[in-house]
């Protein structure tokens, strides 16, 4: 685990750090990569997260969200203690079988979902499977047919 203090920063709307060379070199090394979203595990004063370490505008960044420092976006300009190392842990994520159902029943949908990019796939399936009653998987499932479909928005998005 390497360890590092820094000032918070923000990019448009999101809180960061900037992480030192010598320990994103460690962690290329530790990941077996330098290219793409490599995943992290660590704290950020002393809580514990689980992250994507990204490169965006030419620079890696840990974004610092608010599960991982409360009320992240009002502290930018403070130092903050964080540690990080890659964490290689599966992190797959298994849709919920409503959705899987709800796709092979509308073909027209599935064949949209299917040219999504896969982030906005993954961001579809991850809500989805992380709500927490049977109901509110119900209603989002209608919901993300429907957004497919042309009809609304979903997750905060118009049709794709």
């Amino acid at each position: 685990m390497h360890t590092f203090q820094a000032e918070l920063k923000i990019i448009d709307i999101n809180p960061y750090v900037e992480v030192p060379e010598r320990i994103l070199s460690a962690v290329f090394k530790q990941a077996g990569k330098d290219k793409g979203k490599i995943p992290i595990q660590g704290t950020v004063n002393e809580v514990p997260y689980q992250q994507t370490l990204v490169r965006f505008r030419g620079q890696w960044r840990l974004y610092v969200n608010t599960k991982m420092l409360t009320r992240s976006p009002e502290k930018v300009g403070t130092r903050i203690k964080v540690s990080i190392e890659f964490d290689p842990s599966d992190r797959s994520i298994t849709p919920h079988a409503k959705w899987v159902a709800a796709l092979a029943k509308n073909k027209a949908a599935k064949a949209v979902f299917e040219q999504l990019r896969p982030s906005l796939q993954l961001e579809i399936v991850r809500y989805i499977a992380n709500l927490k009653t049977e109901a509110s998987v119900e209603r989002n499932v209608v919901k993300a047919i429907d957004f497919l479909l042309g009809k609304g928005r979903f997750v905060g998005r118009d049709h794709p």
